[in-house]
């Protein structure tokens, strides 16, 4: 999110636009650690993609 604030707005609208960004909730990426098991080394897995493009 982004917010403009211009040059000689009132602290009360300042304020105003702080609490509603810092109200404003994101996803819980929480959640989803851990939750794939993989059997092979990520980095190879990476490293096999990677080549995929040559």
């Amino acid at each position: 999110m982004v917010t403009v604030i211009k040059k000689g707005t009132d602290k009360e609208i300042i304020d105003k636009l702080l609490k509603e960004a810092l109200k404003t909730k994101g996803v819980d990426t929480h959640k989803y650690c851990g939750v794939i098991k993989l059997k092979e080394d990520p980095l190879v897995i990476q490293k096999r993609l990677r080549d995929e493009w040559e």
